[in-house]
């Protein structure tokens, strides 16, 4: 009995220890759930997605009090439609309209000194919908539920898969499994580190990798209709210096002057095409091309499934407290 109390009382000096970690976290979750519910408002067939992500982001510069890499967007806000599943946000002049009967996924995150928060949701106008919908849901806090300190990631992977593809959904006619979407995962987060080293994934693997107290974890899942794998497609928006990538000389200078800006307004966070337009850049594409060609940039296209389908996602940030598994990004709607 002894033990066991000292032992609580280690993890409760843990937990006080970190506890300006678990603040900021819960600042930028806070954020991210006012915005949240903002846009769940706002958001309706006929409007421009650069209209949508622009709007979503405003609102989050402002609650997150934006300041430079101290707080601010921690990615592009994704605005993925029927069978792109992620890491589609619209270019400059890009004139996609949402539509009543597409399927589009709300991903975006915020930060506080580093300190990430990534959630998203899926929005359909469709009541057809629903089912698809309901299992990506259903899924994900399946994965929540599974996940904690010790918890291994295969398995975690096989429970989300089990419910998932418990589901189906019918469309004009025609029953459809929802599939998991295989080569999707959930990750850990660190400080400025959106994908850092441990994949959660969404399928039953071999992964015996186990999570550990301290850490934090997007829990996402996709759901589809389709063949249950993306490619890249589309045109790309989505950029990230290479975390771990050293000093390479560059011949360019503007493409030095480039990575300058890069590193100044964004660091290791994702940015987007928009993002350096916001900042004042012109004429950047080959320098970009450069940056990327060298590595220090890496390029995350549009990922999508077969062109008939509909792909659907879930995700929320979790903490693995000491004490307990905090799920720091939920909120009254899911």
């Amino acid at each position: 009995m002894a033990r066991r109390l000292a032992d609580t009382e280690e993890k409760r000096a843990l937990d006080r220890a970190h506890e300006d970690c678990y603040e900021e976290l819960r600042l930028a979750a806070e954020c991210h759930r006012q915005t949240r519910k903002y846009a769940q408002g706002f958001i309706k067939p006929g409007m421009s997605m650069i209209d949508i992500c622009e709007r979503i982001e405003g609102t989050n510069r402002k609650l997150i009090a934006e300041n430079g890499l101290k707080a601010g967007l921690a990615f592009p806000t994704g605005c993925s439609l029927n069978n792109c599943a992620a890491h589609y946000t619209p270019n400059a002049g890009d004139k996609t309209i949402l539509g009543e009967n597409d399927v589009c996924k709300i991903d975006y995150g915020v930060h506080i000194n580093g300190r990430l928060i990534d959630c998203a949701f899926t929005v359909a106008f469709n009541h057809r919908y629903d089912p698809l919908l309901e299992a990506v849901r259903e899924a994900t806090n399946t994965g929540i539920r599974e996940a904690g300190i010790d918890a291994r990631l295969g398995e975690i992977g096989e429970s989300i898969q089990e419910v998932m593809e418990s589901h189906e959904v019918e469309l004009d006619g025609k029953t459809y499994q929802v599939k998991s979407i295989r080569n999707l995962n959930g990750h850990s987060i660190e400080p400025y580190h959106i994908h850092a080293g441990k994949s959660v994934p969404i399928v039953r693997s071999n992964d015996s990798t186990r999570m550990e107290e301290g850490e934090v974890f997007a829990i996402e899942t996709f759901g589809s209709t389709g063949k249950g794998i993306v490619h890249d497609d589309m045109e790309c928006s989505h950029y990230m210096k290479d975390y771990d990538m050293g000093h390479v000389p560059l011949r360019s200078a503007r493409a030095k002057q480039l990575l300058h800006c890069i590193d100044q307004n964004f660091g290791t966070l994702a940015f987007c095409r928009r993002w350096l337009d916001r900042v004042g850049q012109t004429k950047y594409l080959f320098a970009l091309r450069q940056l990327c060609d060298s590595g220090l940039v890496q390029e995350y296209p549009p990922l999508c499934d077969v062109r008939t389908c509909y792909t659907a996602q879930y995700e929320h940030t979790i903490l693995l407290r000491p004490t307990c598994k905090e799920v720091l990004s939920r909120g009254d709607d899911y």
